[in-house]
């Protein structure tokens, strides 16, 4: 989902709490907080020596340590006040990719891919998830859809990495 996608959804369910499920029934706490908005640049090389570039948005969520066991979870409304305040200080690239930046004590800090969403009663649940690494030179590295998983297909001498 990009940017522009993301902030057009929260607008459009205002009036909803606001859910982030970062694997099948694990939620993000009610005591989370948006700490951080990062508009980053990446300019990359691959293993196979192509270049890309392109822009993300992360969205970093918190739970406060202090706010166990709050009732309410964060409204719609609140997150879309929170990203429009620093969307005043600072642009985003609508077209760019929004992620949220998670973790807890059980679930390593990742940024996570918005791949879904629900509506269930009062609730905007979005559901998140995890791209896998992946070799972004497979035709360099002569990986083919057969072999792409086998754990030698980028060994040295192989013409890749």
């Amino acid at each position: 989902m990009n940017t522009s996608d993301f902030i057009s959804l929260l607008a459009e369910h205002q009036d909803k709490s606001l859910l982030f499920e970062y694997g099948p029934g694990m939620l993000v706490g009610t005591n989370y907080h948006i700490t951080e908005v990062k508009h980053i640049t990446v300019d990359s090389v691959d293993c196979g020596a192509g270049t890309d570039f392109w822009k993300e948005t992360i969205i970093q969520l918190w739970e406060s340590p202090g706010e166990l066991g709050k009732s309410e979870y964060m409204s719609t409304y609140k997150a879309l006040g929170i990203l429009r305040k620093v969307g005043k200080m600072k642009s985003y690239e609508m077209d760019a990719v929004a992620k949220i930046e998670y973790g807890n004590a059980m679930f390593h800090t990742a940024q996570l891919h918005i791949a879904d969403f629900e509506i269930k009663n009062d609730q905007l649940i979005l559901k998140l998830t995890v791209n896998p690494t992946d070799c972004k030179a497979k035709e360099a590295c002569g990986i083919t859809e057969n072999n792409a998983t086998e754990a030698d297909s980028c060994a040295p001498g192989s013409g890749c990495c």
